[in-house]
């Protein structure tokens, strides 16, 4: 237990420094090429690390090359939207408006899934609609991220609805493909956008060191991507989908923004705390009614009600 405990520490930690490693580039690699390298650094790290991991060679997916290629194109979107919008707000703005995630997950698996709707899940979005007014998406300065931050989580939990109809996780064999075919499809952002200044070296006067761009991202890649989808199939082995969930949608953000206090001294306003307060606990809320109801689902499948 202490291990996977451990483990869903490290995996947060990795995911948090996604903001970090695309600030540190300083603009020195195109937002599009930057997406590219690190989705090809997190397909070869998984595609050493699972085998290693697993004592199982990496099969290639001939029975569902389509699913696959979708998921693919899905992480492309998603990460490409994700750290774009890092690049026009503060690190605390993107995971916090990116945080409704769980809210479309469950609209589209209501629509598309058949999932079960509670009444009392009224008062939850009751509590998110008001969390988003005070945390307000439309101040200016910051308006174009934060809409983007939001949209991409409407892209995020497309995915998440799309591998839930297929019956699939982020565990084993295919994650390896899909990374690399999420690769695949943004290659060719290295010709339109350029490569960028990757030998540039920047100073960091904080640590004394002067650091080439591309380490950045490596580390965007390996860390913060591939370690964090390698650490998710392994933890899922241990404990439930909706258990993780539950400790990502909280703690993976506040690490955020608190490494974007730390790293760029960048303060969220009091509006944005109280409102991602309010955000993160109504779907850190939802989040564990939807996975009651999967429960009850299971252990009667006949049975599809609207509960109180």
């Amino acid at each position: 237990m202490m291990k996977t405990v451990l483990l869903l520490a490290f995996i947060t930690v990795s995911e948090a420094t996604i903001g970090v490693f695309v600030k540190l580039t300083d603009g020195a690699i195109p937002i599009q090429t930057l997406n590219f390298y690190a989705l090809v650094f997190a397909a070869g790290f998984l595609g050493l690390a699972l085998p290693l991991a697993t004592k199982e060679r990496l099969r290639f997916p001939w029975d569902n090359l389509t699913d696959t290629a979708l998921i693919g194109v899905l992480i492309a979107t998603q990460i490409s939207v994700f750290n774009y919008a890092m690049t026009l707000a503060p690190i605390a703005n993107v995971v916090i408006f990116w945080s409704v995630a769980p809210f479309f997950v469950f609209i589209f698996s209501w629509a598309f899934l058949g999932e079960p709707a509670k009444r009392s899940y009224l008062l939850i979005f009751i509590l998110a609609i008001i969390g988003l007014i005070i945390a307000n998406p439309l101040a200016e300065g910051y308006m174009l991220g934060n809409l983007i931050a939001l949209g991409d989580g409407a892209i995020y939990a497309a995915m998440v609805t799309y591998m839930r109809h297929e019956g699939k996780t982020e565990t084993g064999n295919d994650i390896f493909w899909s990374m690399l075919a999420a690769a695949l499809v943004l290659s060719p952002m290295l010709f339109i956008a350029g490569p960028g200044e990757i030998a540039r070296m920047i100073p960091y006067p904080t640590i004394g060191m002067v650091l080439p761009v591309i380490l950045w991202a490596v580390c965007l890649g390996v860390i913060s991507t591939g370690f964090s989808y390698f650490g998710i199939s392994i933890v899922l082995k241990r404990i439930s989908a909706n258990g993780y969930a539950l400790v990502d949608i909280i703690v993976s953000p506040i690490v955020a923004a608190i490494l974007g206090y730390l790293v760029f001294g960048e303060i969220p306003a009091m509006s944005m705390v109280y409102g991602g307060a309010l955000l993160l606990a109504s779907g850190f809320w939802l989040t564990r009614e939807m996975s009651k109801g999967r429960k009850a689902q299971v252990a009667h499948p006949a049975q599809r009600r609207v509960s109180a």
